[in-house]
């Protein structure tokens, strides 16, 4: 019985050639490769501009400084997300207005509505787990009250909403290169996608110590730049991109054939193209089957078992919400493996293995 890991990271000698033509070409920061990473990535995400920085969380921060995002300032997040969803705006002295999530994982826009207040400046919807939410509703209510919406896609890199790939709709998209990421560079990263060409502009001197030229600083900015090696292991990774989404969408769907007569299967509406960057259930006596798939050699995992509403960096500077949907669902979600390069061998086994837990 062969162990099956949770996620996996795609490497063969074009990955391995990439990196050596970065080290050998003798730049290494913000070079040919890095810009030539943006060009391919804006084109695949349907935008004119995109901006990489070292990692998600540090070029959103940078985004929500230029944003003018300060104390006062109000964002609707959902709690069920990475907590670094919500950090760049705490830093900066904003407060995150959390809601709750409906059946796809991803914010219920009927309660987004419900928290706009006259403080409220924008919007970050994360497509968790791979899956949009109503792109179209959202912008409606963006746009009917004047906020701004970034996208959150660091775990959605090719999805789509009624033929559109996510990063492409709202005012900015957020990308992470993490490793686990469908898209990822071997290590750290993250890219700002826009139309916003005096912003993307703007964003480029902020995270390179605010200078036009080598020596020509027009404002203090900070280092959060990109690095060629990374880049270059990125220009191959994203030829691969929709290759390997189809597959985690093929995997999807044998995992839901098999499936659905023992746990919730995650749900994708119609007008979404939904990547997988995890398959998450809903099961019954979670931690039994968890603790039976990893006595049977299948990696799972739990995303996030502590909402982010309920997280002491949370609760010592903001008032305690409920959101009982998220609560509900933290107890009982799984996440079983998937990844680009996985077969539906392996999938069979994940399902063999949840199979013999519930009978026995």
């Amino acid at each position: 019985m062969s162990k099956i890991s949770l996620s996996k990271c795609f490497v063969n000698t074009e990955v391995e050639e990439a990196a050596l033509r970065a080290i050998r070409s003798g730049q290494y920061i913000l070079g040919k490769e890095s810009q030539e990473f943006e060009k391919e990535l804006a084109a695949h995400t349907g935008t004119t501009q995109c901006v990489l920085g070292s990692s998600w969380t540090m070029i959103v921060y940078l985004l929500h400084q230029l944003q003018g995002i300060g104390p006062g300032d109000e964002i609707i997040v959902p709690s069920h997300t990475a907590f670094p969803t919500m950090e760049p705006l705490i830093h900066l002295g904003a407060r995150p207005v959390f809601v709750d999530i409906d059946d796809t994982y991803c914010m219920d826009l009927d309660q987004v509505e419900a928290a706009i207040t006259p403080r409220t400046v924008g919007i970050i919807p994360v497509y968790i787990y791979g899956h949009p939410v109503d792109v179209d509703r959202l912008l409606g209510m963006v746009a009917k009250h004047r906020l701004w919406v970034i996208e959150d896609c660091a775990q959605a890199q090719g999805a789509k909403y009624k033929g559109r790939t996510v990063g492409s709709m709202g005012h900015f998209g957020a990308f992470s290169f993490f490793p686990s990421k469908n898209l990822t560079v071997l290590g750290d990263g993250g890219c700002i996608t826009t139309n916003h060409t005096q912003m993307a502009d703007r964003l480029r001197m902020l995270r390179n110590h605010g200078r036009q030229g080598k020596y020509d600083h027009e404002f203090p900015g900070y280092n959060v730049r990109f690095n060629e090696i990374n880049a270059a292991i990125g220009r191959v990774m994203l030829k691969h991109l929709d290759g390997f989404n189809e597959n985690r969408r093929k995997i999807a769907a044998h995992y839901n054939q098999r499936l659905s007569v023992l746990v919730t299967t995650p749900p994708e509406r119609p007008w979404a193209k939904h990547v997988y960057h995890m398959y998450v259930v809903r099961a019954n006596n979670r931690d039994a089957l968890q603790k039976h798939l990893k006595e049977n050699g299948v990696e799972t995992g739990i995303h996030y078992p502590v909402p982010n509403h309920l997280q002491p960096a949370i609760l010592n500077q903001f008032k305690k919400v409920s959101l009982p949907k998220t609560e509900e669902v933290v107890k009982d979600i799984l996440s079983l493996p998937i990844h680009g390069e996985m077969s539906i061998a392996a999938a069979d086994q994940v399902c063999d293995a949840i199979a013999a837990s519930y009978k026995k």
